[in-house]
């Protein structure tokens, strides 16, 4: 009987191609700014917080509401909203 021997192949390893970098671009140059673009202030951002009126302003309102009224007693809290509504339709 004869012995069938298997041959060993070696094999090169794969080359990846993945592992060459790409070339890569040089990045825009911005434009330069002239003098004139540069003097400009810059704008205001649009994300600031308007403050809206006081407690003190509120109430000091409120109370000339009341008084105009004559002091009557009950409407406190309409003479509050209606000084707030007032003045933060000023402030806008």
């Amino acid at each position: 009987m004869s012995e069938t021997v298997k041959k060993t192949t070696t094999r090169k390893p794969k080359t990846e191609t993945a592992a060459k970098p790409k070339s890569v671009k040089a990045p825009a140059k911005a434009p330069e700014k002239s003098a004139q673009a540069a003097a400009k202030p810059a704008a205001k951002p649009s994300n600031l917080t308007v403050m809206g009126p006081s407690k003190e302003q509120i109430a000091a309102l409120a109370h000339k509401y009341w008084a105009d009224r004559g002091f009557k007693h009950g409407q406190d809290a309409d003479d509050w909203f209606r000084a707030e509504q007032e003045l933060r339709s000023k402030a806008s």
